[in-house]
């Protein structure tokens, strides 16, 4: 069962047959629920942690205790690569509803990195994807967008990676309020609220209690960019 579950993992859907046989016996399944941790800022963890399914929320705490969001992950996602060079944690992991974590030994998954090139690369890739997403994320918090934009381009972002088709437009499959909204950018809930409703107003997005629809995703990157 558990073999099977390489498939559905871009990294480990690379390995050679013979890389993962390897580390077939050192990876396990792990449930974890809503609001539970896998690993807290400082921590120093054991193995590799691949998401299943579900969605993974990074955050770090701030001077007041205040949580900046950095980063949002789905199925198939690694969610530890940072832990590869033997160092303590740099953010915390929450999860956003309940999930399914592959776990591998990571002394035997650099073993196999060590002898399995396209394992190697398919790492390598991930991660170049991740510090790309990450100067994209970088520029939007720099640059002279005001605030509703800024929150326009985080919801383009979350439906393109989290989004599926409904009668209405893109649905954000996430768990989103406006208070976690404030948090990935770094904002007050008060802020936010108000921001949202300018983008309702415009007819840009839809929000039901937590739901949120882009109604579409054309007209939203247009708002964006507009001068």
């Amino acid at each position: 069962m558990i073999e099977s579950y390489f498939t559905t993992i871009p990294i480990l859907a690379k390995a050679s047959k013979d890389t993962k046989e390897t580390l077939l016996p050192y990876t396990r399944v792990k449930k974890y629920a809503k609001g539970e941790h896998l690993f807290l800022e400082k921590f120093k963890v054991e193995h590799i942690y691949f998401l299943l399914n579900g969605n993974a929320s990074f955050y770090k705490l701030g001077s007041n205790q205040e949580r900046k969001v950095i980063f949002i992950h789905k199925s198939g996602d690694i969610l530890n690569e940072e832990a590869l060079d033997g160092k303590l944690t740099s953010v915390n992991c929450e999860f956003l509803v309940t999930s399914h974590v592959l776990c591998i030994d990571i002394h035997q998954f650099l073993y196999c990195c060590e002898h399995d090139f396209q394992l190697t690369k398919a790492l390598m890739d991930a991660m170049s994807l991740r510090i790309r997403r990450l100067y994209h994320q970088m520029k939007n918090t720099v640059n002279s967008l005001t605030g509703d934009k800024k929150l326009a381009a985080k919801l383009w972002k979350l439906g393109r990676d989290h989004g599926s088709i409904c009668k209405e437009g893109i649905e954000i499959n996430l768990p989103l309020t406006i208070t976690y909204l404030a948090d990935t950018l770094g904002s007050k809930r008060e802020t936010v609220s108000r921001q949202t409703k300018i983008l309702v107003d415009k007819g840009l997005i839809i929000v039901e209690r937590n739901r949120f629809v882009i109604c579409n995703a054309d007209n939203l990157l247009t708002y964006i960019n507009l001068p």
